[in-house]
C-alpha cells in the first residue's frame, strides 16, 4: 500500500461512452491511423464545412505524411514559378590546373536553395524500357521535362535498339547503351552503369520499366532524390513503394498495351500544377532529322532508282529480323510480301520503295514483286525517318514508320489487324493525315487489299505537288 502511490495515472486512448461499454465491445481506432479518412475543417465557423486531406506522395515511406499544407503561403523567389537555367562560367582550357567538373547548380559550400524549396530539375536520367516504337513514343514526355524545367540536362538509358532512336532527338544529352529488361544482366555492367549514374549527380530518375524490389534497388541506389517508375499491377511490386518516391501502378503486365498513350500516368504526373506553375500541356510527337541522315538516305534513294518527292515507302514486310521496328503491344502488325505485291501493283505515278529490315529479305522481294522492283535495306530509326520526310507518303503496318509519319506530317495508310489497336496507337487520325484501315477478323493477314486500294486517294494532293 506503501508503493502504491508510485503507479502512474493512465489515460484511455479511446474516448468511450460509460453507457455502451456494456451494450458493445467495437472500439474505434485512434485518430493518427486513420490517415485516409481524416478531415479537416475549412473555414471560420463551419462544422459542416470540411476538406480531405491532400494524396500523399507516398504510403510506403511516410505514413504520417499528409501532403503539403494547403494554409501555407508561399512567396520567396525559391518556392514560386518555374526555376531559370543556372548560369555556370565555362571552363577554361588554358587553365595549368585542368577543369573543375562541379555540377551546375551545385557548390561545394551549400547546394542550390530552389534545389530543395522548390524542387529544381538540374539533371534528369529517364530509363527506357522496350524498342525503337516505345523510346520513339517517349519523346513527348522528354520534351515536357524539357519546357516544365528549363536548363535540364536529359540524359537516356535504353536498349541498344532504343538507343539508336535519339538521334532523332536533340533534347537528350547522353544516350547509353543499357538493357533495362534483362532480368538477370552481368555484374559487371551492372555495377558499372550504377556507377555512371551515381557519379552524374542526378536529381530525379525516370523508368518505363515496370518495377519490382530488384529495379527500385537499382534506381534507389543512383543516389537521385526524386525515384519515380511504373510497378507492378501484382504482388511483384512488393516492397518496390519502399525505395521508391513515386510510383505508377500499371495497367497491365505489358505497358505497350495502352498504346500511343502508353505513358499517360508519368506524363500526367511530370506536367502536374505546382503553386503558381499551372498545368504543363504534352507537345505533340517531334523528331529531327540531322543534315548527315539527309545525305546518307539521298544516295540510297538514288541507287535505288527512285526521285526525291516520287516515291511512297513501303514498311512493315514480315521478317524474323530485330529491326522490324514493332511494338510490344502489338505483335501482329507484320505482312508477307505476298500482300504487299497485290497492294502495288496498281499504284501508278510514284515508285513503291520497300524497306527491308534484313538483307536476306531481298531476293524474296525481287522474286515475288519483281526484278525491277526498288528496295532500300534500312535497320535504323534515323535514316527511316529522313526516307520518309523525301517521300510522297507511307503505306505501313503498325510500325515505327507510322508514328514518324505522323512526326513530319507526311500523308499515310497505316494497316491495323483490329479497330481498337488502331484507335490506340492513332488516336485523331484524321488531323494526321494518316488513313486507317483494320481488319475485320482480328488478324492482320486477313487486311482488305481492295479497301487500301480506295485509301490511295490521300496522295494525289502529294503527287500534285510533287
Amino acid at each position: 500500500m506503501a508503493a502504491s502511490f508510485l503507479v502512474p495515472k493512465t489515460f484511455p486512448l479511446f474516448s468511450t461512452n460509460p453507457g455502451s461499454v456494456s451494450s458493445t465491445k467495437s472500439t474505434r481506432a485512434p485518430s493518427f491511423i486513420q490517415t485516409e479518412r481524416n478531415v479537416r475543417p475549412h473555414g471560420v465557423g463551419g462544422r459542416g464545412s470540411v476538406q480531405t486531406l491532400a494524396k500523399k506522395k507516398n504510403p510506403w515511406l511516410d505514413p504520417f505524411d499528409e501532403g503539403e499544407d494547403p494554409d501555407m503561403e508561399y512567396g520567396s523567389l525559391f518556392a514560386d514559378g518555374k526555376q531559370e537555367e543556372d548560369p555556370r562560367p565555362p571552363d577554361n582550357p588554358d587553365n595549368p590546373y585542368g577543369f573543375l567538373k562541379f555540377p551546375k547548380g551545385f557548390n561545394v559550400e551549400i547546394a542550390s536553395l530552389g534545389l530543395k524549396i522548390r524542387g529544381d530539375v538540374r539533371r534528369c536520367c529517364c530509363v527506357i524500357s522496350g524498342g525503337v516504337y516505345e523510346n520513339l513514343l517517349f519523346f513527348p514526355a522528354i520534351q515536357l521535362i524539357k519546357d516544365r524545367y528549363p536548363g535540364v540536362q536529359v540524359d537516356v538509358v535504353a536498349s541498344p535498339r532504343g538507343k539508336q532512336t535519339y538521334e532523332l532527338n536533340k533534347n537528350v544529352r547522353w544516350a547509353d547503351d543499357y538493357d533495362p529488361d534483362d532480368d538477370f544482366p552481368e555484374p559487371a555492367e551492372y555495377m558499372d552503369m550504377l556507377g555512371v549514374l551515381k557519379n552524374r549527380y542526378y536529381d530525379m530518375v525516370l523508368s518505363t520499366r515496370l518495377a519490382g524490389l530488384g529495379h527500385a534497388a537499382f534506381v534507389f541506389m543512383t543516389s537521385a532524390r526524386d525515384r519515380v517508375s511504373y510497378i507492378y499491377p501484382n504482388v511483384n511490386a512488393a516492397g518496390a513503394g519502399l525505395l521508391l518516391s513515386e510510383t505508377f501502378t500499371a495497367e497491365s503486365t505489358n505497358l505497350s498495351d495502352g498504346g500511343f498513350n502508353m505513358y499517360h500516368q508519368m506524363v500526367d504526373w511530370l506536367g502536374r500544377p505546382f503553386r503558381s506553375v499551372p498545368r504543363q500541356p504534352l507537345p505533340p510527337l517531334k523528331v529531327s532529322i540531322s543534315r548527315k541522315l539527309k545525305e546518307v538516305v539521298e544516295a540510297k534513294v538514288k541507287n535505288a532508282g527512285a526521285e526525291k518527292g516520287r516515291y511512297l515507302v513501303i514498311h512493315g514486310i514480315q521478317s524474323d529480323s530485330q529491326a522490324s521496328m514493332q511494338s510490344r503491344g502489338d505483335t501482329d502488325s507484320l505482312l508477307p510480301v505476298s500482300i504487299w505485291s497485290e497492294i502495288v501493283e496498281d499504284i501508278r505515278g510514284v515508285k513503291p520503295i520497300f524497306v527491308i529490315p534484313h538483307e536476306k529479305e531481298r531476293e524474296n522481294v525481287e522474286e515475288i514483286v519483281g526484278e525491277d522492283t526498288s528496295i532500300i535495306f534500312i535497320t535504323t530509326p534515323g535514316q527511316l525517318a529522313a526516307l520518309i520526310n523525301d517521300s510522297a507518303g507511307v503505306i505501313t503496318t503498325n510500325t515505327a514508320a507510322v508514328q514518324l509519319a505522323n512526326a513530319r506530317l507526311k500523308p499515310s495508310i497505316a494497316l491495323f489487324c483490329s479497330e481498337e489497336k488502331a484507335n490506340l496507337f492513332v488516336p485523331n487520325a484524321e488531323e494526321k493525315k494518316c488513313v486507317i484501315v483494320s481488319s475485320k477478323t482480328g488478324k492482320l493477314a486477313d487486311i482488305d487489299i481492295e479497301a487500301v486500294k480506295k485509301s490511295l486517294n490521300i496522295f494525289e494532293v502529294s503527287l500534285a505537288l510533287a
